[in-house]
Parts: structure tokens; sequence; C-alpha cells
């Protein structure tokens, strides 16, 4: 979800109105999912390098993100849809608020399985591959894993994405062409999909576009 600051910044906004902007496209996003029967969405919300930003929008972000998920506990679609929300990354590192915030709507849902909504934050794909590979190091260790056994679904069981399938599509917003850090083990086999619209001017007819680039493309799957 790129672009929020440069698209304040193009109408003279703060950037903290811009993250707004940002804040309330989620919601919209999240309704087109409801409406096309996409079952399992996930979004970049905070990455890991997002700490070494300014201070102050640190932790404007920071509280951004723990209103939101006070917010969604209290969602009737997320109820009345049976969302199952779950946020990814190094939960260690958010403040203690926020990191509350996110067990509670995690344990809200827990039982909801009709749809997924994953939240990344403090997520970075390197790192979580590193600490899969200091899990699985550790289990070799305590004789609970073998390493013969060691297969690439070993792996994915101990990553923050555990039990979910790999994502179809990778959509970024902006015009930036890179993955940034993003599902790195999980976008093997993804198509993947660069809008030059910035997050928060992302419409519709712009998420249609690339759900029918995504169909028209002949899937292999790596074969």
């Amino acid at each position: 979800m790129d672009g929020n600051r440069r698209f304040a910044k193009n109408l003279e906004l703060t950037p903290e109105a811009g993250h707004l902007f940002g804040r309330d496209k989620i919601e919209e996003v999240l309704d087109w999912c409801f409406e096309l029967g996409i079952k399992v969405l996930t979004v970049y919300a905070f990455s890991t390098e997002n700490f070494n930003r300014n201070e102050d929008e640190v932790k404007i972000l920071m509280n951004l993100c723990k209103q939101e998920l006070d917010r969604a506990v209290k969602d009737s679609r997320i109820h009345k849809n049976k969302v199952r929300v779950r946020i990814i990354g190094h939960l260690e590192s958010l403040p203690k608020e926020t990191r509350k915030s996110a067990k509670d709507i995690m344990d809200t849902t827990a039982k909801y399985g009709n749809y997924f909504f994953n939240i990344a934050l403090a997520y970075g794909g390197r790192e979580e591959i590193i600490n899969a590979i200091q899990q699985i190091a550790g289990d070799v260790k305590k004789d609970k894993l073998n390493i013969r056994d060691i297969s690439q679904k070993t792996v994915s069981s101990y990553l923050y994405t555990n039990g979910l399938p790999d994502p179809d599509l990778i959509l970024r917003t902006s015009g930036e062409e890179r993955i940034s850090n993003f599902l790195l083990w999980q976008l093997a086999y993804s198509e993947l999909y660069f809008s030059d619209v910035f997050w928060p001017a992302f419409q519709k007819r712009d998420f249609l576009k690339a759900i029918r680039t995504y169909q028209k493309r002949k899937r292999r799957f790596g074969k």
C-alpha cells in the first residue's frame, strides 16, 4: 500500500493526512474483496524498515494502527463475514499498547474461517525467514526435528503465515516496481502487478484492472 506520503504532498497536506486517507482505503478494498469472494487478503501496513522514519511519524503510525485494530474488534463486517484477522510480523517490536490491540483482535476472531485478513506489522520478509531458520535450528538441536525431514512444507510451517495459502497476486501501488521485503518466501510463484496510482487514490476500477490482468495470465505454478 505505497504512496500515502506522496499523495499528501501533492495535495499540500501533512504525511499524517496521507496515512489517514490510506487507512480509509483499506476498508474500501476489504469491501471489494467481500464482493468478489476473495478469501485471503494480506496488507503491508508497517515494515521493519519503517521504524527508521522520523520518530514523530512512527508514533503517529503506531497510534493509528492501534486505533484501527481497536475499531476492527467492533466492526460488524468482521463478525458478519466471519473474518479471521492475523497480525504477522515481529510483534515484540511494537509498542505495548499496539501489541495488546493486535492480540485482542486475533483472539476475538480466532475461530472465524470464512475470510482471512492479514495485517503485516513490524514485518520484514528476510527477518521472517531468519526467524524460521532459528526456530528450525532450535528444534533440530532439541531432537524435535530431523535435518533430513526439512522440506519446503516444513519451512512454510515456521513462517508467520503458517496455515495460509501462498498469494496468487501481489499488487503494489504508487508506480514503484519492487517487492521491498514483502512475503519473500511466499511469492515464489505469485503474479506481480504494479499500479502507478498512489494508494489513497486507488479506485475500484484500478483493483478490477489488476484482477483482470491476473485472470488473463497463464498460471503454471513453477511447472
